[in-house]
C-alpha cells in the first residue's frame, strides 16, 4: 500500500510487541542505517521480557518501526527511551513522533514524570523529534552531556547528550496509560 509522505495518519497500527516481533524489530535496525546494531537475541528478549516499554508500528503485517525503552530501578520517575528505529521508507511521516508518545502512553512507562534519551549531536532528525515532542507535551527539555565518545570501546562513535524532558503531563486517572496518540 503506498502511502505519501506527509500522512501522518497512515494506517499503521501502534502496539506494544510480541516475542515474535523481535525478528522484524532487528530487521528495522540493520535496514535503517542509522542505529547502533546488538545482537538479535537482544531484540528477541525486549520484545519479550520488555514488552511494557517497547512498542512497534505494523503496516500490512509487517514491523516498519519500534521504540524500545527501560525504566531505570533507581530512578522510577524516568522512561529512558533507547532505541527509535524506523525503515527507511516510513521517515518523514511523523511515525517517529507517534511511537514515542506510544512510548510514553504505554503500561511501563505509566507513573513516569521524565522522559530521558540521548542523542548523538550530528543526528539532527532525533534532536528535531524530542524537541518537538517536548513542545507537544508542554515540557522543558535539558540537554547536557551525558557520554563522550572516549567511553565507547569501538572507535568513531560520537559524544552522546542527555535529553531530559519533563515534567510529563499525567493522566487523571492514573489507573490508566496516558493516551497521547493524535
Amino acid at each position: 500500500m503506498a502511502h505519501s509522505k506527509s500522512d501522518e495518519n497512515a494506517p499503521f497500527i501502534i502496539r506494544q510487541p510480541h516475542v515474535d516481533d523481535g525478528s522484524g524489530i532487528w530487521r528495522v535496525v540493520k535496514e535503517s542505517g542509522s542505529l547502533d546494531p546488538n545482537s538479535s537475541y537482544l531484540y528477541l528478549l525486549l520484545a519479550k521480557d520488555f514488552s511494557d516499554t517497547c512498542v512497534v508500528a505494523e503496516s500490512d503485517g509487517e514491523i516498519v518501526g519500534f521504540v524500545s525503552g527501560y525504566r531505570p530501578p533507581m530512578r522510577r520517575e524516568v522512561a529512558f527511551l533507547w532505541q527509535v528505529g524506523l525503515l527507511p521508507s516510513m521517515q518523514g511521516r511523523g511515525l517517529g513522533k507517534r511511537l514515542v508518545l506510544g512510548f510514553l502512553g504505554s503500561l511501563g512507562a505509566r507513573g513516569a514524570t521524565v522522559l530521558e534519551t540521548t542523542v548523538a549531536p550530528s543526528n539532527t532528525a532525533s534532536r528535531a523529534l524530542f524537541l518537538a515532542i517536548a513542545r507537544q507535551l508542554g515540557a522543558e527539555c535539558h540537554v547536557s552531556p551525558c557520554f563522550s565518545a572516549h567511553m565507547f570501546p569501538e572507535g568513531g562513535h560520537e559524544d552522546e547528550e542527555l535529553y531530559r524532558i519533563g515534567p510529563l503531563p499525567q493522566p487523571a486517572n492514573s489507573r490508566r496509560p496516558l493516551d497521547l496518540h493524535d
